[in-house]
This record gives C-alpha cells, structure tokens and sequence, in this order.
C-alpha cells in the first residue's frame, strides 16, 4: 500500500501538517550473528528500523506483518515484543514534508529467515547488517533507544517502557 492510499493520508488531507499522536510498530531483524538489519530510509535518506502504522481494522500483530512484508518483501509469521516507545524526544518526528507526528510504537523483534534477501521498496534505499555497538552514525532519532530497550529486554526478559 502506498502512503497515497493509507489511513494517515487521509487524515493528513483534514488536519495538514498539525501535529498527530499515531500508534505504531515496528520490528527489528535479527540474525544469527546478533547483528540488527536496518533499512536507509527513502524520505530522510538515513538508518531506521522498519516500521509503520495499522490501518483501520487491523491490530497491531496483523499491522507489523504487514508492514515488513511491504518494507522489506519478507513475510514475517513470529515476532516477539519487547518493548512500547512513546518518549516524545526520541519518538517525535518532523517529516521533510513537513507532516508532524508523535508515534505510540509496540516494538517487535523477530529472527532473520535464513537465506532471505530483504527487497527494497518505495520506503527504503538499502538495507544494512549492523552490531549493536556499531550502528553507522546518521540513524533515525528512535534507533539507538530502541536497540538499548532490545538489550534490556534480552538480559532481563522484562518488557520495556521507553
């Protein structure tokens, strides 16, 4: 689904660049190394996590599906939460177009399929494997608060609020 076509569009043909408080997802992709896939993003041109919003009937596991098969070109059947980010300073966003949002986001993980090529889309440029403790240096605001929660959550087990 474009973005032409989506819930938020439409919402933003109402409200126009005002600000909108929107729930979320996202997921990050883990492989067998450790490592976390992210995705250069087509409208800032830097490091996120893939994620999106649910469209109008959807819950938030059938939206996070959806999402990183139309992302990604990968279909995604378990994925694990972790965690909730709702810190304004890290999960609020002025897009280049000028659309302001504050996301409400479930984050997921959920494992690699080994052997599967990530397809990029509309949305993302490339893809890229990183460590950790070596994300490249320009990455969304929500990147590096949201892998911290993922390593709390995976040497404690505790879901995490951030």
């Amino acid at each position: 689904m474009s973005f032409a076509d989506s819930y938020v569009a439409r919402l933003r043909e109402k409200v126009g660049n005002d600000l909108l408080l929107l729930p979320g997802a996202s997921c990050l992709f883990v492989d067998a190394a450790g490592r976390i896939m992210l995705e250069r993003r087509s409208d800032f041109g830097i490091w996120g996590i893939p994620a999106g919003s649910p469209e109008p009937g959807e819950d938030i596991v059938t939206a996070i599906r959806r999402e990183m098969r139309e992302e990604t070109g990968i279909a995604i059947e378990h994925v694990i939460p972790y965690g909730f980010g709702s810190d304004p300073a890290t999960k609020s966003i002025t897009f280049p177009n000028g659309h302001q949002c504050q996301f409400f986001a479930m984050m997921f993980y959920a494992e690699w399929p080994e052997g599967a090529v990530p397809v990029t889309s509309e949305e993302s440029f490339e893809f890229g494997w990183f460590a950790p403790d070596s994300l490249p240096e320009e990455v969304m605001p929500s990147v590096p608060a949201s892998i911290a929660a993922w390593l709390r959550f995976r040497a404690t087990g505790q879901f995490q609020m951030f």
